[in-house]
């Protein structure tokens, strides 16, 4: 049967309200009975959130209740030991890259002697003594200061490790000044707080 206008109009304004009552159902706050809590005010009158777990601190056991693995237990040398192999590293690293064009080179090699195997003395030692070298350090009157940086830990051994480090170098001389850098393979033979640098090249070289 077909429905007269003002049925229709009733049938639409039912449809209506019935929307609007499932809207206001779903959307509204409920009701602590409805067993949701709902947020209660605050002495400002403000509403506050209900309370949370609070976030893990970085470095805290995993929800699972699994704490962060010590990596060190799979690695030959502990931390100290790694504290220690750094710390010869980047010294060295520095007195590598300063020089004076007034040094002999013995006293270019003097600082770096305790922190390097008497071979790779010899092989530096003779690099810097190189008459071409030698010869532009001391017509340029050249010198240099450096500071070293480690970049990363390429490789290690049960004895050995060996790290990328960044040398940064001031260089002055008759030409002016100028900022050089570079990144070295350095490698450390040794145990515990006892390392020595055995072994230097450019990071391209592939030294590990």
């Amino acid at each position: 049967m077909e429905l007269s206008p003002f049925q229709r109009f009733a049938a639409f304004a039912v449809v209506v309200l019935v929307l609007a009552g499932l809207g206001a159902y779903l959307f509204l706050p409920q009701s602590s009975t409805a067993g949701g809590g709902s947020p209660q005010p605050t002495q400002s009158g403000r509403v506050s959130p209900s309370r949370g777990p609070s976030p893990a601190s970085p470095g805290a056991p995993a929800s699972s209740g699994q704490a962060v693995p010590d990596i060190y237990q799979w690695l030959p040398f502990t931390p100290s030991d790694l504290a220690s192999a750094s710390a010869t590293t980047i010294s060295f690293a520095a007195h590598y890259g300063t020089y004076a064009y007034t040094q002999s080179a013995q006293a270019y090699l003097a600082p770096m002697r305790p922190e390097m195997t008497t071979q790779l003395a010899d092989v530096i030692g003779r690099a810097f003594a190189a008459p071409g070298l030698a010869t532009t350090r001391a017509s340029t009157r050249q010198t240099s200061t450096a500071t070293a940086s480690i970049l990363a830990l390429r490789a290690f051994g049960p004895s050995s490790l060996t790290f990328v480090v960044a040398i940064a170098q001031r260089i002055t001389s008759s030409k002016g000044t100028s900022q050089q850098r570079a990144d070295y393979a350095v490698t450390l033979t040794g145990t515990g707080s006892a390392w020595q640098v055995s072994d230097i090249e450019l990071s391209s070289a592939g030294n590990n």
